[in-house]
């Protein structure tokens, strides 16, 4: 089987589609008789990138503020080359992982993510908006089958596109072999170099950017008792996203101060120490259509208090504590109960990494093929 992969989004640093990405691809080379080529944006190659590409990714906000239609333009550009690559080798699939799909005369398998453009347009820059609502649809309703990352996503494409629900199938993300539970002394080293304490950090992971909805994080942390905040100082990872000026400015001084820690952008290795050391993970995101952080802590034996709307329940269970996504109150008592009783937050952990083991890449691998197989039967 040839199958035709857009890996675009591995040029950029991985957030969670191009950890999708990424890990789909590694699985699906490793499976017999099933042969991939990774196009690239401007070229192609049976090479599976594992770092992005630091010039591109920089380029990016450039060519927006000066280039006009520059979107339309790359687009132009990657239909181009990609039609050139599919007319020299007969491929038999074409899977686009990254939601808007380029033309393509065969089978086409898409996985959308989210509809968060539509949900929360607020939460994203305008040009983002126009070339989704430009381009997603034409795809959608050209594509033979369609992935989603939960079942909830699912029923989005139903609702709000009128997608026949037996060309949908939900499949669940699954967790790096990295993020594991680790003990005091295996955190030590990298803890140490950011002055962290294991199990006195409560964890923000997300891009800085509205839907992620990290104020909300900041509002619940500044109500805690004073003791708990210089015990468990908040931690942010995660890069700059857009739209972040008014947050910036709030962290600002808590940084100086030493309640927030703001760390950037982590490599995956130095992730997965900051998710096991972490007391708890905080995901107040207002919208997801999985949510990959959440399901990495609890891998890591870190219970998660998380927003209770989209597909956060579906991946959290009962291992953690659901809140309303405006609901600061909810969510300050929720990290003052994690940091205080240490038998419930047991509890909790020991549940949360019984329901990650569930949830596995070669799963996901194993599922993508059988969608393959039903395109093509």
């Amino acid at each position: 089987m040839q199958i035709a992969f857009n890996a675009t989004a591995l040029l950029s640093p991985l957030t969670g589609i191009g950890q999708y990405s990424y890990h789909l691809a590694m699985g699906l080379m490793a499976q017999q008789n099933l042969e991939l080529d990774f196009f690239y944006g401007a070229f192609w190659s049976k090479q599976l990138r594992s770092s992005p590409t630091s010039t591109f990714a920089a380029s990016l906000p450039w060519l927006r503020r000066h280039v006009p239609y520059s979107y339309e333009l790359r687009r132009w550009l990657q239909n181009t080359q990609f039609r050139r690559g599919t007319k020299l080798k007969p491929f038999d699939v074409y899977h686009e992982p990254n939601i808007l799909a380029l033309g393509f005369d065969g089978p086409t398998v898409i996985t959308v993510h989210d509809l968060s453009w539509i949900r929360h347009p607020e939460a994203h820059p305008i040009e983002r908006v126009k070339a989704m609502n430009r381009y997603f649809e034409t795809g959608l309703r050209h594509a033979k089958a369609l992935i989603t990352d939960s079942a909830f996503v699912k029923q989005e494409l139903i609702d709000v596109f009128g997608v026949a629900p037996d060309l949908i199938t939900p499949i669940a993300l699954g967790v790096d072999t990295l993020f594991k539970p680790l003990t005091p002394s295996q955190t030590l080293a990298v803890l140490s170099r950011h002055h962290l304490q294991h199990g006195h950090y409560f964890l923000a992971v997300g891009t800085l950017e509205p839907r992620k909805n990290l104020a909300l994080a900041l509002k619940a942390f500044l109500q805690l008792p004073t003791t708990i905040q210089k015990r468990n100082p908040l931690v942010l990872i995660g890069m700059k996203g857009w739209h972040t000026s008014a947050l910036e400015q709030q962290i600002a001084p808590l940084i100086r101060n030493g309640q927030v820690r703001q760390l950037g952008y982590l490599d995956r290795a130095e992730l997965a120490v900051l998710m096991a050391g972490a007391l708890t993970l905080v995901y107040p995101s207002i919208y997801e259509g999985f949510g990959l952080p959440p399901l990495e802590a609890m891998a890591c034996a870190t219970p998660v208090i998380c927003t209770n709307s989209s597909s956060l329940p579906e991946v959290v269970g009962n291992t953690g504590v659901l809140v309303e996504a405006h609901n600061d109150l909810a969510l300050a008592n929720a990290m003052v109960r994690m940091a205080e009783d240490e038998e419930w937050r047991t509890g909790l952990a020991q549940k949360a990494v019984e329901r990650a083991a569930s949830l596995t890449w070669a799963h996901c691998v194993d599922k993508t093929m059988g969608v393959y197989r039903t395109v093509l039967s």
